[in-house]
């Protein structure tokens, strides 16, 4: 059971930087994209499909059937640094990478993710992930994931 959970919190760590990252990253250049003369072009529809892979990676840890500590790290972490936000934006807009000697790719997923915090994005996010933590059945082991166990009456 505590391996079940072992890989959940790996699972909450690649999902908290999805969501940081990929989605900073596909905002940012949706941003940039939206501001262009003619919009529409192939890096607008890049960062939608980034958008999408970011959705359906939270849909997945939140609908599916993985440790629930999968959901409650990045749910911690997105709503850890909205707090942070709410009491001392400064501090959390600190937090963001915004230097020059920063790679170019992780300058813009930071600038995306920058307005998707002071958008309220995040707290939406982290509100989203928190709730199948609070559901009991998910933190005790279903009996069809016992496969060592026989059942009654077979043959074997």
């Amino acid at each position: 059971m505590a391996l079940r959970h072992i890989g959940g919190l790996l699972i909450g760590l690649v999902v908290t930087a999805c969501v940081v990252g990929g989605g900073g990253w596909a905002v940012q250049q949706a941003m940039a994209e939206s501001a262009a003369s003619p919009p529409g072009g192939q890096r607008l529809w890049i960062a939608l499909g980034a958008m999408a892979a970011v959705g359906l990676v939270v849909g997945l840890v939140t609908a599916g059937r993985v440790s629930p500590v999968a959901a409650f790290v990045p749910s911690m972490a997105l709503l850890a640094w909205t707090v942070v936000y709410a009491l001392d934006s400064g501090r959390a807009l600190s937090l963001v990478p915004d230097q020059p000697s920063a790679y170019w790719l992780v300058r813009q997923a930071a600038a995306g993710s920058e307005v998707l915090l002071t958008s309220g994005v995040f707290a939406l996010l982290g509100v989203a992930l928190f709730i199948p933590v609070l559901v009991p059945s998910r933190w005790v082991r279903r009996e069809d994931d016992d496969y060592e166990a026989t059942p009654e009456g077979s043959y074997y």
